[in-house]
């Protein structure tokens, strides 16, 4: 499973929010640069850079920080946060980012999206499948959607998508353990490769998602407030 720590960015800091809840943003270190160059020193490889700033905005913000992020090390970069136009999409490639991540126009323009993963293929398009009450959620999770989670990753993966996110947003920050039973469920009735974000708490979180057969996690707060040492992160890699 792969290991993929979360920087994700208000006014250009490293920042966490419990259950997507703006107001209750937490700085942890004022230089995203630095908090991805000791991910890297620690053996990590992947890296999901998240544009809150962006997702509000409906446009991508902090490009600069992915572009310094992506130049100054080798990890390996997903990026989110709104990605919402031709134009968005280009300057996160342009920026560095390995792949994207787009939930909100999957979910609001179906066209849009499967226009994309057309012109820049199925390794490169990771489907965001970020849900509240097993209801896809969009635009920096503030809109609310009818769309089951499990409708939404099934009638995409018949469409030609492989990697999705699923983050449960009851659980995200929370430090309060995974979404297991969802994930599981989302494995048996699918065939995408799925990472699994949100309520990692401790390593015994992550050995759980190992054996439902993820094919990778994110996690951030955990990291952030000592949970989870980058030491034990290095020899689980």
């Amino acid at each position: 499973m792969r290991i993929i720590p979360a920087i994700d960015i208000i006014d250009g800091k490293c920042v966490r929010l419990s259950k997507g809840d703006y107001n209750t943003k937490k700085i942890y270190n004022e230089n995203p640069l630095e908090v991805a160059k000791e991910f890297e020193a620690s053996g990590i490889k992947y890296l999901h850079v998240v544009d809150l700033d962006g997702a509000k905005s409906k446009h991508i913000v902090n490009y600069n920080i992915l572009e310094s992020i992506a130049s100054k090390t080798n990890l390996i970069v997903d990026f989110g946060g709104g990605i919402k136009t031709d134009k968005d999409i280009e300057i996160a490639f342009n920026s560095g980012a390995a792949q994207i991540t787009v939930g909100s126009i999957a979910a609001n323009n179906p066209s849009k999206f499967l226009e994309w993963l057309t012109n820049y293929g199925s390794e490169k398009i990771i489907l965001g499948a970020d849900c509240m009450n097993r209801m896809i959620s969009t635009n920096g999770w503030l809109n609310k959607s009818d769309i089951d989670v499990i409708d939404f990753i099934k009638d995409y993966e018949a469409k030609g998508i492989k990697n999705v996110i699923c983050t449960d947003i009851a659980k995200d920050g929370m430090l309060a353990g995974a979404s297991n039973a969802l994930y599981q469920e989302i494995m048996s009735e699918s065939n995408i490769k799925l990472i699994a974000s949100g309520g990692v708490s401790s390593i015994y979180d992550l050995y759980q998602l190992i054996a439902l057969g993820c094919e990778g996690t994110i996690l951030g707060k955990a990291i952030y407030e000592g949970n989870i040492t980058l030491k034990q992160l290095q020899e689980l890699c």
